[in-house]
C-alpha cells in the first residue's frame, strides 16, 4: 500500500506542472486579451490594428497566444477581423464599396482592358462575361451587381436583372432601361468643344464617325457648330466609309469612342492619307493607356472609381448617372484648312462661347 501511495504522488507530483503549465498559457492568454481590451478602451489601440507579428512582439507573446486573443475579442464584438483587409476596432473598418461579388458583362477586346483591371483591384472576386446568351437565373445567383460595359447587351436581359433588384451599372453609354445606374463620358460636352475648334480652324464639312443607328454625335456636332458656322455640314458614317467620304469634301473627322477613332486612323494609312496634312482626326471616349489621337478623354481609372462609387453610395435607390468630362489630351492630329479670315474669327468669338 505504501509503496502504491508513494506511486500515486509520485505520478501526481509529476502532474501537476503540466496542468499549471496549461493553466498558467490559459492565464496568459487572458491576461493578453484584457491588456489589449484596455489598449483599445484608453485609445492607444485604435482604427486598424498593426499585423499580428508587430502585435506579438510589442505586448511579448507568440502568434498563437496572440489570434487566440484577437479572436475572442472579435467574438464579443471588439474588433472587425476579414481575411485580406486585416484588423479593425468595431466601426472603425472602411465601408467595402459593392458587398457581394460583381458581374462584368463587356465585349471580347474589353476582357483584358484598364477598366476591368481598376474593377478587380477593388472586387477580386469579380468574375466577365462576354455572351449571355447561355447565362440561366441560377448562375446569376451569385452576384450581388451587374455592371454592364458591352455595347449590345439585349434591353430585354437588362430589365430581368432590375425586376430581380440586382443593381446594375451601365458604363459609358446611358441607360436601355429605368432603374439602372450609369457612368459615362460627357460626349456632348467634348464634341461641342471639338466642332467649335474644327470651326475656328476653318473646317465646314466635318465626318462623325459613330455606330449605325447611333446619331448622337453627328447631332452634338450638328447642335454646337450651327452657333460658329450655319453653313457647316456634318456627316455621320461608320470607319469603313471615311476614306470615300474624303472625296466629298470633309476636312476632318470627330469619332465617337477610341476603338473608332483606332479604326479610322487604320483606315487612313491604309489609303495613304496622312493626318492632319489632309485631314484632320479627332475624338471623345475612354483610353486605357494610349489616345489614338487628340481629343477629350477621361481615363479607364476614372470610370473604374465612379463606378464603384455608385454601387457603394447609389446601390438601392433612384436611378443616378454620372457624367464624366473629358480631358484635352494634343496628339497633332488637328489642324487648320482654309484660313478664316479675321473679321470672322472676331464674329464667332463674340457670337458662340468660348472656353
Amino acid at each position: 500500500m505504501n509503496d502504491v501511495t508513494r506511486e500515486t504522488e509520485t505520478g501526481d507530483a509529476k502532474a501537476a506542472p503540466t496542468r499549471a503549465g496549461a493553466s498558467g498559457m490559459s492565464y496568459k492568454f487572458q491576461r493578453l486579451r484584457e491588456k489589449l481590451r484596455s489598449a483599445i478602451a484608453s485609445g492607444e489601440l485604435s482604427g486598424k490594428l498593426p499585423g499580428e507579428r508587430a502585435l506579438a512582439r510589442r505586448f511579448h507573446v507568440n502568434a498563437k497566444t496572440l489570434s487566440k486573443a484577437l479572436t475572442d475579442l472579435a467574438a464579443e464584438g471588439v474588433l472587425d477581423r476579414s481575411i485580406g483587409r486585416g484588423t479593425y476596432v468595431k466601426g472603425c473598418a472602411p465601408a467595402t464599396p459593392g458587398q457581394g461579388r460583381w458581374l462584368v458583362l463587356a465585349d471580347p477586346e474589353q476582357a483584358d482592358s484598364s477598366l476591368i483591371y481598376g474593377l478587380r483591384t477593388v472586387n477580386p472576386e469579380l468574375q466577365v462575361a462576354t455572351a449571355i446568351s447561355d447565362m440561366r437565373p441560377s448562375f446569376l445567383n451569385q452576384f450581388a451587381s451587374v455592371i454592364d460595359a458591352a455595347s449590345n447587351t439585349p434591353e430585354a436581359f437588362l430589365r430581368d436583372l432590375v425586376v430581380r433588384n440586382m443593381p446594375v451599372v451601365a458604363v459609358n453609354r446611358e441607360p436601355k432601361t429605368y432603374s439602372m445606374h450609369s457612368v459615362l463620358l460627357d460626349i456632348a460636352l467634348g464634341a461641342s468643344r471639338l466642332g467649335r475648334d474644327l470651326m475656328l480652324a476653318g473646317h465646314r464639312r466635318i465626318a462623325a464617325v459613330e455606330p449605325v443607328g447611333s446619331t448622337a454625335l453627328s447631332m452634338t456636332l450638328r447642335t454646337a457648330i450651327a452657333r460658329y458656322a450655319p453653313d457647316a455640314i456634318v456627316d455621320a458614317c461608320t470607319p469603313d466609309e471615311v476614306s470615300s467620304l474624303l472625296d466629298t469634301g470633309v476636312t476632318a473627322i470627330v469619332c465617337g469612342t477610341t476603338h473608332a477613332a483606332n479604326k479610322t486612323r487604320a483606315e487612313l494609312q491604309k489609303a495613304a492619307i496622312s493626318v492632319p496634312g489632309q485631314v484632320s482626326l479627332a475624338a471623345v471616349g475612354c483610353v486605357d493607356d494610349i489616345a489614338p489621337c487628340s481629343g477629350y478623354y477621361c481615363s479607364a481609372k476614372q470610370l473604374a472609381d465612379a463606378v464603384v462609387g455608385l454601387l457603394r453610395d447609389a446601390a438601392g435607390t433612384r436611378p443616378a448617372t454620372l457624367w464624366l468630362a473629358g480631358a484635352w489630351h494634343d496628339l497633332g492630329t488637328t489642324g487648320p484648312t482654309v484660313p478664316i479670315p479675321v473679321e470672322e474669327v472676331a464674329k464667332l468669338r463674340l457670337g458662340g462661347v468660348l472656353v
